[in-house]
C-alpha cells in the first residue's frame, strides 16, 4: 500500500502543481488546531494540497467568469412555482446551458436499470459495467448532485461511464428519491438502501463485496458521506473508501465569502434546505449535516474535493480536517479559480478538468489495489 500511494501521490503533484498554480500544503492528521505538519496514518502520508484562502485568493480562470457572471443573474422562479415545475425548468436549464459544454460519454460495456426495494417504495439503480473485465469486479456507488431536488440517471450517464472507462471497475448509479415530494431523511435512507442491495446482490451484478466505494458531487457528495457514517454505525457493508466532490456537510453553517480581488460575495443561504429539511432542528442531525457527527474514527478512507469560489468549500475543508484528526486516511483538494460544478466542463478548462477526473481516479485506483492486497493476506 505504501508503495502504490507515495506512487500516485508524486503523480498528483507534478500535474496539480502546473496546472492549478498552487502549494502543497501538508495535511496534519494530529494536532487540531493546525494545518501544519505532516503525519503516517496507517503507514500512509496523509496530505491536503491546495488549502484554499482568501487571503491568497486566485481570480476566477477566464474561461469561467462570464459563466459565473451569468449565474448570479439566474432570475427566481415565480412564489406559486410547484415543485415539479420548478425541476422541469431547472433540468432544461441545466441541458441547455451546463451540459452542452461537457463532452459526450459512450457507454464503456454493458449497462442495466434495476429496480430495488426501498421503504414505502422503490428507486432505480443504473449498472455500468466494463466489456473488458476480470471478475469479481470492484464497484464504485455514485450518488448525483441537485440539491437534493434534482438529478436523473440520464445526467450521471457521463461521470459514471468515464469512471468505468479510466477505473475498469462497476458502477452503479443511485436514483434516490427527490424532495419536497420526499424529505429528509428518505434520499438519505434509500442512498443507504442501495449499499445494502449492491452487498447482499454482489455475486449477481459481478462485483466484490469487499471492494465498494461511494462517492458523489454536491448533494450527491453528502448523501455519500452520511452513507459511510450510516455503514459504521449501522454494522452494514465495509466501504473501502469514500470520494466526496464539492460535499454539503453542514446545514447549520453561516459561513460567507469575500474575494476583494475579484469584487465577489458568497453568501451562506443554501436555497434548497427548505425543500430538503423538514424543520429546522433537521439542520443538526448528522444524517443531513455529517460534519455534525460526533466522531469521525473508524470511517473509510477519504479524498475529498473542493472548488475556491464555493459557498461549500469552507466546510467540505472542515470535514476533511475532521476525518484527518480522528485518524482517517484523507487527501483534501482545493481547485482554485473554479466554482460549484465547474469541474465538468470540460469543452471550457480541459486541462483543469482532466487533472480533476485524474485525481479521482488515482484515489480510487490507489484504494481498491489496496483492498485487493490486504484480502490475499488474509
Amino acid at each position: 500500500m505504501d508503495d502504490v500511494v507515495s506512487i500516485a501521490e508524486h503523480q498528483y503533484f507534478r500535474v496539480f502543481d502546473h496546472v492549478s498554480r498552487c502549494n502543497e500544503i501538508p495535511f496534519n492528521g494530529t494536532n487540531t488546531g493546525s494545518l501544519e505538519g505532516r503525519i503516517a496514518i496507517q503507514d500512509v502520508c496523509v496530505t491536503a494540497t491546495n488549502i484554499c484562502s482568501q487571503e491568497n485568493e486566485m481570480p476566477l480562470l477566464p474561461q469561467l467568469k462570464s459563466m459565473f457572471e451569468a449565474m448570479q443573474t439566474l432570475p427566481t422562479p415565480a412564489s406559486d412555482t410547484t415543485p415539479g415545475e420548478l425541476r422541469e425548468a431547472m433540468h432544461a436549464m441545466l441541458e441547455d446551458h451546463y451540459y452542452s459544454l461537457r463532452t459526450s460519454q459512450d457507454p464503456a460495456g454493458p449497462e442495466k436499470d434495476i429496480l430495488i426495494p426501498v421503504q414505502d417504495g422503490e428507486i432505480i439503480l443504473r449498472l455500468y459495467l466494463p466489456d473488458d473485465r476480470q471478475s469479481p469486479l470492484p464497484c464504485h456507488i455514485y450518488y448525483h448532485g441537485g440539491g437534493f431536488y434534482l438529478g436523473t440517471l440520464d445526467q450521471s450517464d457521463n461521470t459514471c461511464r468515464a469512471l468505468v472507462r479510466e477505473l475498469g471497475c462497476a458502477v452503479v448509479s443511485v436514483d434516490y428519491r427527490l424532495s419536497p415530494e420526499n424529505p429528509f431523511p428518505v434520499p438519505a435512507e434509500d442512498s443507504y438502501a442501495a449499499l445494502l442491495w449492491v452487498a447482499k446482490h454482489a455475486g449477481e451484478i459481478d462485483v466484490d463485496p469487499l471492494r465498494i466505494s461511494v462517492g458523489g458531487a454536491s448533494a450527491g457528495g453528502n448523501l455519500a458521506a452520511v452513507v459511510a457514517q450510516m455503514a459504521r454505525d449501522r454494522s452494514g457493508p465495509r466501504i473501502t473508501a469514500q470520494v466526496l466532490e464539492i460535499p454539503v456537510t453542514d446545514f447549520t453553517s453561516n459561513r460567507t465569502l469575500d474575494f476583494a480581488g475579484e469584487n465577489i460575495h458568497i453568501g451562506s443561504a443554501k436555497s434548497y434546505a427548505p425543500i430538503y429539511l423538514r424543520e429546522e432542528r433537521d439542520a443538526h442531525d448528522p444524517l443531513a449535516s455529517p460534519l455534525l457527527a460526533a466522531s469521525m474514527r473508524g470511517l473509510p478512507p477519504a479524498l475529498v474535493m473542493c472548488v475556491e469560489y464555493d459557498q461549500l468549500q469552507p466546510e467540505g475543508e472542515a470535514y476533511a480536517m475532521r476525518l484527518s484528526e480522528a485518524g482517517v486516511q484523507t487527501r483534501y483538494r482545493c481547485w482554485e479559480g473554479q466554482f460549484h460544478g465547474s469541474q465538468m466542463f470540460d469543452k471550457q478548462i480541459p486541462e483543469e478538468s482532466s487533472a480533476y477526473r485524474a485525481e479521482i481516479t488515482a484515489f480510487l485506483k490507489s484504494m481498491q489495489s489496496a483492498t485487493r492486497q490486504a484480502s490475499k493476506r488474509c
